[in-house]
């Protein structure tokens, strides 16, 4: 139920506009957050690479409402591309993004705005020898997404996927997309869906989890393990030996600021390891989200929230 009620609390207009007009504690919102600027993001990027962890860059925001903002977000992950080629960090620094933010659901053309603008930033990345990989959002834009993917594929093969185990569809979207060089960032899932499209028990979440996993690991694509979830990184790594696969032929993924340690230890075992970096000013519907992925982070955030710091 705290799940579910975070998940609503994360599309309330009003009460982001509140939140973000609150006393927040920088100190918090670091914690999970780069920063709002590029080189907010492609500093702690950085440092992650200095400890041998690879990253991910999302500039926050989605359900862009027009045209003009769209195309600014495309500029900013333009920037943030220009940004880590200049710090050298690829290809170790790659850039995830959600296609809501690049124009996907607007009215008319929205899918063709979404698909330039998404090209364009496949081609800054592979011009500097890194990848791009479009995130996944509600069960709606399942299929847009998945499109989109398979057209920017035809000219850049190593976009990534993310499915999201929590769907009942997801075991067959695996089976599809589990081809040589696909890679795909399995999750669990952190929207609020409907019990007719998607598991609603953790448990049942946590097996739909398994079998995704089993399915990747058995294929020639390249896994990405997106879990923070003790149980589930072992399993992994059992799947990834039964199936004789040696470390570098997948990836664990984690968030910026949960679990740091256990991110270091994975990173010094040698295993690929992936942190998943957030900037920008729109941080209040991923924050949200991370409360309902692990409600007891909820008192965390209402202390930032009426701290005076």
């Amino acid at each position: 139920m705290i799940r579910q009620a975070l998940l609503s609390l994360s599309r309330q207009k009003k009460i982001q506009e509140i939140s973000a007009n609150a006393p927040i504690s920088r100190s918090v919102v670091a914690r999970f957050i780069a920063g709002e600027t590029e080189e907010d993001a492609v500093r702690a990027a950085g440092d992650l690479a200095s400890e041998g962890l690879l990253s991910t860059i999302d500039h926050l925001g989605e359900d862009t409402l027009d045209r003009a903002q769209a195309d600014a977000t495309r500029d900013a992950y333009l920037r943030l591309l220009k940004g880590i080629d200049e710090a050298g960090l690829a290809p170790a620094v790659e850039v995830s993004v959600k296609l809501s933010a690049m124009g996907q659901a607007l009215s008319g053309d929205g899918e063709k705005i979404a698909i330039d603008n998404a090209r364009a930033i496949c081609e800054s990345a592979t011009a500097i020898g890194t990848t791009v990989t479009l995130d996944m959002e509600d069960h709606t834009t399942t299929d847009s997404t998945l499109g989109i993917l398979r057209e920017l594929r035809k000219d850049f093969p190593d976009t990534g996927a993310v499915l999201q185990a929590y769907l009942y569809r997801t075991e067959q979207d695996c089976r599809d997309l589990a081809y040589e060089g696909s890679r795909i960032r399995l999750c669990k899932g952190a929207y609020k869906e409907p019990e007719s499209v998607a598991f609603q028990a953790k448990e049942d979440v946590d097996k739909s989890y398994v079998r995704c996993m089993r399915i990747l690991f058995d294929s020639p694509c390249y896994p990405m393990i997106a879990s923070h979830d003790p149980r589930l990184v072992e399993i992994a790594g059992a799947l990834a030996t039964r199936a004789d696969r040696p470390k570098g032929t997948y990836e664990h993924q984690m968030l910026y600021g949960v679990r740091p340690d256990e991110q270091r230890r994975l990173a010094k075992a040698g295993e690929r390891m992936r942190v998943y970096i957030p900037y920008g000013a729109e941080w209040y519907g991923y924050m949200v989200r991370r409360m309902a992925e692990k409600p007891a982070n909820m008192a965390l955030f209402v202390k930032s929230m009426t701290s005076k710091s």
